[in-house]
Protein backbone atom coordinates (compact mmCIF):
# COMPACT_ATOMS: atom_id res chain seq x y z
CA UNK A 1 0.00 0.00 0.00
CA UNK A 2 1.06 3.59 -1.15
CA UNK A 3 0.14 6.00 1.91
CA UNK A 4 1.26 9.09 -0.67
CA UNK A 5 1.28 9.02 -3.94
CA UNK A 6 4.53 8.95 -5.83
CA UNK A 7 4.35 12.17 -6.54
CA UNK A 8 3.61 13.86 -2.87
CA UNK A 9 6.47 11.26 -1.85
CA UNK A 10 8.69 13.12 -4.56
CA UNK A 11 7.84 16.19 -3.07
CA UNK A 12 8.46 15.79 0.54
CA UNK A 13 11.53 14.40 -0.68
CA UNK A 14 12.64 17.19 -2.46
CA UNK A 15 11.99 19.30 0.10
CA UNK A 16 13.91 17.77 2.44
CA UNK A 17 17.85 17.72 3.30
CA UNK A 18 19.63 16.07 0.71
CA UNK A 19 20.67 12.48 0.44
CA UNK A 20 24.61 12.82 0.74
CA UNK A 21 26.91 11.48 -1.58
CA UNK A 22 27.94 8.06 0.08
CA UNK A 23 24.32 7.35 1.14
CA UNK A 24 23.62 7.57 -2.76
CA UNK A 25 25.77 5.25 -3.92
CA UNK A 26 25.01 2.70 -1.21
CA UNK A 27 21.23 3.16 -2.21
CA UNK A 28 22.15 2.34 -6.00
CA UNK A 29 24.41 -0.70 -4.89
CA UNK A 30 21.84 -1.74 -3.02
CA UNK A 31 19.12 -1.66 -5.90
CA UNK A 32 21.91 -3.19 -8.38
CA UNK A 33 23.32 -6.05 -6.14
CA UNK A 34 21.35 -7.11 -2.94
CA UNK A 35 17.90 -8.79 -2.94
CA UNK A 36 15.04 -6.99 -1.32
CA UNK A 37 16.12 -3.76 -2.18
CA UNK A 38 12.89 -1.96 -0.80
CA UNK A 39 13.92 -3.51 3.10
CA UNK A 40 16.26 0.11 2.19
CA UNK A 41 15.37 2.88 4.45
CA UNK A 42 16.13 5.24 1.60
CA UNK A 43 16.53 8.93 1.20
CA UNK A 44 13.55 10.62 3.24
CA UNK A 45 13.64 7.98 5.90
CA UNK A 46 16.74 8.09 6.27
CA UNK A 47 17.47 12.00 7.15
CA UNK A 48 14.53 11.40 9.27
CA UNK A 49 17.05 8.79 11.21
CA UNK A 50 19.70 11.07 10.85
CA UNK A 51 17.68 14.36 12.36
CA UNK A 52 16.21 12.09 15.74
CA UNK A 53 20.15 10.91 15.92
CA UNK A 54 21.36 14.61 15.75
CA UNK A 55 18.36 15.69 17.95
CA UNK A 56 19.31 12.85 20.72
CA UNK A 57 22.70 13.17 20.35
CA UNK A 58 23.47 9.43 21.41
CA UNK A 59 26.51 8.31 22.79
CA UNK A 60 25.51 4.01 22.25
CA UNK A 61 22.72 3.42 19.42
CA UNK A 62 21.78 -0.35 18.81
CA UNK A 63 20.22 -1.31 15.57
CA UNK A 64 18.62 -5.00 15.13
CA UNK A 65 18.56 -5.43 11.72
CA UNK A 66 21.59 -4.21 9.55
CA UNK A 67 20.87 -5.12 6.25
CA UNK A 68 23.20 -3.10 3.42
CA UNK A 69 24.01 -0.32 6.67
CA UNK A 70 22.04 3.01 5.37
CA UNK A 71 19.87 3.31 8.37
CA UNK A 72 23.24 2.51 10.43
CA UNK A 73 24.65 5.49 8.68
CA UNK A 74 22.10 7.80 8.93
CA UNK A 75 21.66 7.61 13.10
CA UNK A 76 25.97 7.47 12.80
CA UNK A 77 25.42 11.28 11.73
CA UNK A 78 24.32 11.93 15.66
CA UNK A 79 26.77 10.10 17.04
CA UNK A 80 28.23 11.96 20.07
CA UNK A 81 32.34 12.02 19.33
CA UNK A 82 32.83 8.82 21.42
CA UNK A 83 29.99 7.15 20.60
CA UNK A 84 29.55 3.72 18.93
CA UNK A 85 27.04 1.89 16.90
CA UNK A 86 25.77 -1.58 17.71
CA UNK A 87 24.35 -3.60 14.97
CA UNK A 88 22.96 -7.05 14.46
CA UNK A 89 22.32 -8.34 11.49
CA UNK A 90 22.08 -12.76 10.38
CA UNK A 91 22.99 -12.29 7.04
CA UNK A 92 26.85 -13.09 6.79
CA UNK A 93 26.42 -12.23 2.99
CA UNK A 94 25.76 -8.72 3.81
CA UNK A 95 29.14 -8.36 6.50
CA UNK A 96 31.78 -7.35 4.04
CA UNK A 97 28.79 -5.37 1.31
CA UNK A 98 28.08 -3.27 5.01
CA UNK A 99 31.72 -3.04 6.33
CA UNK A 100 33.00 -1.23 2.55
CA UNK A 101 30.73 1.43 3.11
CA UNK A 102 30.94 1.93 6.81
CA UNK A 103 34.49 2.41 6.50
CA UNK A 104 34.38 4.73 3.51
CA UNK A 105 32.43 6.96 5.84
CA UNK A 106 33.57 9.21 8.46
CA UNK A 107 32.19 6.58 11.71
CA UNK A 108 33.96 3.48 10.55
CA UNK A 109 36.03 2.71 14.00
CA UNK A 110 32.65 3.36 15.53
CA UNK A 111 30.18 0.98 14.02
CA UNK A 112 30.61 -2.40 15.63
CA UNK A 113 29.14 -5.10 13.75
CA UNK A 114 27.45 -8.59 15.27
CA UNK A 115 26.94 -11.81 13.01
CA UNK A 116 23.87 -13.74 14.62
CA UNK A 117 20.51 -13.66 16.45
CA UNK A 118 19.74 -10.63 17.97
CA UNK A 119 18.20 -12.70 20.62
CA UNK A 120 21.19 -13.88 21.90
CA UNK A 121 23.70 -10.94 21.11
CA UNK A 122 21.47 -8.48 23.12
CA UNK A 123 22.02 -10.08 26.38
CA UNK A 124 25.46 -9.66 26.05
CA UNK A 125 25.94 -6.38 25.10
CA UNK A 126 27.10 -4.88 28.31
CA UNK A 127 26.10 -1.31 27.60
CA UNK A 128 22.85 1.49 28.41
CA UNK A 129 21.88 2.96 24.92
CA UNK A 130 20.15 6.39 24.04
CA UNK A 131 18.51 4.78 20.62
CA UNK A 132 17.75 1.60 19.51
CA UNK A 133 16.50 1.09 15.87
CA UNK A 134 14.15 -2.20 15.67
CA UNK A 135 14.23 -2.98 11.93
CA UNK A 136 14.72 -7.18 11.96
CA UNK A 137 12.38 -9.91 11.53
CA UNK A 138 8.85 -8.70 12.35
CA UNK A 139 7.64 -12.09 14.30
CA UNK A 140 10.36 -11.41 17.28
CA UNK A 141 9.48 -7.68 17.73
CA UNK A 142 7.76 -8.11 20.76
CA UNK A 143 10.41 -9.98 21.89
CA UNK A 144 13.19 -6.92 20.85
CA UNK A 145 11.13 -4.71 22.84
CA UNK A 146 11.35 -6.75 26.01
CA UNK A 147 15.20 -6.63 25.66
CA UNK A 148 15.90 -3.73 25.17
CA UNK A 149 13.42 -1.47 27.46
CA UNK A 150 15.87 -2.69 30.48
CA UNK A 151 19.52 -1.31 28.83
CA UNK A 152 17.93 1.64 27.91
CA UNK A 153 19.16 5.13 29.73
CA UNK A 154 15.98 7.41 30.91
CA UNK A 155 15.05 9.32 27.72
CA UNK A 156 16.08 7.18 25.23
CA UNK A 157 14.48 6.50 22.22
CA UNK A 158 13.12 2.99 20.53
CA UNK A 159 12.37 3.15 16.73
CA UNK A 160 10.33 0.60 15.27
CA UNK A 161 10.18 0.29 11.30
CA UNK A 162 7.16 -1.10 9.26
CA UNK A 163 5.01 -1.06 11.96
CA UNK A 164 1.96 -0.29 9.26
CA UNK A 165 2.55 -3.14 7.42
CA UNK A 166 1.68 -2.00 4.05
CA UNK A 167 -1.58 -1.11 5.73
CA UNK A 168 -2.15 -5.01 6.63
CA UNK A 169 -2.62 -3.46 10.29
CA UNK A 170 -6.72 -1.69 9.10
CA UNK A 171 -7.57 -4.93 7.21
CA UNK A 172 -9.29 -8.35 8.37
CA UNK A 173 -6.15 -10.46 9.53
CA UNK A 174 -6.07 -13.94 7.00
CA UNK A 175 -6.17 -16.58 9.84
CA UNK A 176 -2.61 -17.94 8.61
CA UNK A 177 -0.90 -14.47 8.76
CA UNK A 178 0.93 -14.85 12.14
CA UNK A 179 2.99 -11.83 10.99
CA UNK A 180 0.47 -9.26 10.68
CA UNK A 181 -1.33 -10.09 13.87
CA UNK A 182 2.28 -9.80 15.85
CA UNK A 183 2.96 -6.14 14.27
CA UNK A 184 -0.57 -5.09 15.37
CA UNK A 185 -0.03 -6.95 18.99
CA UNK A 186 3.49 -5.02 19.09
CA UNK A 187 1.57 -1.69 18.42
CA UNK A 188 -0.54 -2.01 21.18
CA UNK A 189 2.25 -2.98 23.28
CA UNK A 190 3.90 0.08 22.67
CA UNK A 191 0.36 2.40 22.84
CA UNK A 192 -0.40 0.51 26.64
CA UNK A 193 3.38 -0.67 28.02
CA UNK A 194 3.64 2.40 31.00
CA UNK A 195 7.69 2.10 30.41
CA UNK A 196 7.47 3.94 27.19
CA UNK A 197 5.19 7.28 25.85
CA UNK A 198 4.93 6.58 21.94
CA UNK A 199 3.86 8.45 18.62
CA UNK A 200 3.45 6.05 15.17
CA UNK A 201 4.38 8.26 12.52
CA UNK A 202 2.87 7.14 9.12
CA UNK A 203 6.33 7.81 7.55
CA UNK A 204 7.14 4.96 4.46
CA UNK A 205 5.63 1.80 6.00
CA UNK A 206 5.31 3.16 9.65
CA UNK A 207 7.70 5.03 11.73
CA UNK A 208 7.09 4.03 16.02
CA UNK A 209 9.49 6.51 18.06
CA UNK A 210 8.90 5.42 21.97
CA UNK A 211 10.18 6.83 24.37
CA UNK A 212 11.87 5.53 27.92
CA UNK A 213 10.07 7.17 30.65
Amino acid sequence: MHFLSDELEDYVALHSENEPELLAQLNKETYQKILQPRMLSGHFQGRVLSMLSKIIHPKNVLEIGTYTGYATLCMAEGLAENGAIDTIDVNEELVDFQRKYFDRSDWGNQIIQHLGSAIDIIPTLNKKYDLVFIDADKDNYINYFHLVVPIMNKGGIILSDNVLWSGKVLEEVKPNDKTTKLIMEYNELLKNDSRVETVLLPIRDGLTVSRIK
